[in-house]
């Protein structure tokens, strides 16, 4: 038996849109790792949407408000069947600093006027907090965004790296239709204990960091505002480790005839119909080479011998720092 992603919809869990089996992360558009040239960024967006994409993932903090005007700009007349899903609550200084979560009901209902302005439109498709306020029970925070949805200012709810308890409570305040959170050949955390969760609740996944942010691809570092250089799996020490993984994987792409990164998306693909993978492209090459993983084929036998040579317990280091870590609700 072969699993063949092909180009068929995907749907955001069962109460969600169908959407393009990949999505367009839109993050390194603005600077988060390193300068981006707005030209080039604007037409990998207008690629995406002539390739069929129909979900581009954006959020407010991202280059603090730059990145939705980036797709205001870019979706300007093109609004068509492009879906926006959203992410708020991360606060940020003058300087790009990060000052913490605000997911209180009033800051939530502030923070979408806001960037139904910088997106100019009337409202958003999918709407989330980044992460878990923890001084906010998660009830209250759900429970504006579903006045929203009534309002008409809001189409779906989903949710961003929290654990299964949160999962759950949420759903009880309103139908979720994704869930937001790192998965790949080297971050599988999720399977063990939130995806049965997500199953039986009927929530989909949005998948970020499918080549672990580049590392599977080989990118490194540009410079001193990529903010890679403060994850550990891109310490020069882990780094070296972690190049024996990458090896493998390139082994294993070389033999099938297609490109590392083609290969760590198709898995991600083939481990579940309701799996939406968000691609980071910056430019119109790195989004076609990701497009063509859509095109291979993945025998049961392959699947294995891909997880055996690129085994996650192997990666050196975390997906985050240590601070970062400690708060994510997803990893407690």
């Amino acid at each position: 038996m072969s699993t063949h992603a092909s180009r068929s919809p995907r749907p955001l869990g069962s109460t969600g849109p169908t959407v393009f089996p990949l999505a367009l992360g839109c993050m390194g558009m603005s600077g988060m790792y390193g300068p981006a040239d707005e030209r080039e960024s604007i037409a990998t967006i207008h690629s995406a949407l002539d390739a069929g994409v129909t979900l581009l993932d954006t959020g407010d903090f991202y280059g603090v408000g730059h990145n939705e005007m980036l797709l205001a700009r870019a979706l300007k007349g093109r609004r068509g069947g492009a879906l926006l899903s959203v992410k708020y609550g991360a606060l940020r200084g003058p300087d790009g600093g990060f000052l913490g979560v605000d997911t209180r009901p009033a800051a939530t209902k502030n923070f979408l006027a806001h960037s139904l302005t910088r997106l100019g439109v009337d409202h958003v498709d999918v709407y989330r907090p980044a992460r878990l306020d923890p001084a906010v029970p998660i009830e209250e925070t759900i429970g504006a965004i579903a006045d929203l949805v009534k309002a008409g200012y809001v189409r779906h709810i989903g949710l961003s790296e929290v654990g299964p308890e949160t999962v759950r409570r949420a759903s009880a305040v309103h139908p979720i239709v994704d869930l937001q959170i790192e998965y790949s050949l080297v971050s599988r955390g999720p399977e063990a204990r939130l995806f049965p969760v997500l199953d039986e609740l009927g929530i989909g996944v949005t998948a970020y960091g499918v080549l672990s942010r580049g590392l599977l691809s080989r990118s490194a570092p540009t410079g001193p505002g990529d903010i890679r250089n403060r994850f550990p799996r891109f310490s020069e020490e882990n780094r070296a480790r972690n190049a024996r993984l990458v090896e493998s994987l390139e082994r294993l792409a070389a033999e099938k005839g297609v490109s590392p990164s083609q290969l760590a998306i198709a898995w991600v693909l083939a481990k579940g119909k309701t799996i939406v993978p968000v691609i980071g492209a910056r430019t119109r090459a790195q989004l076609a080479e990701a497009i063509g993983a859509l095109d291979v084929t993945l025998s049961a036998r392959e699947l294995s011998r891909i997880e055996e040579a690129v085994p996650a317990s192997e990666v050196a280091g975390t997906r985050y720092d240590a601070h970062q870590m400690k708060h994510l609700d997803s990893e407690r």
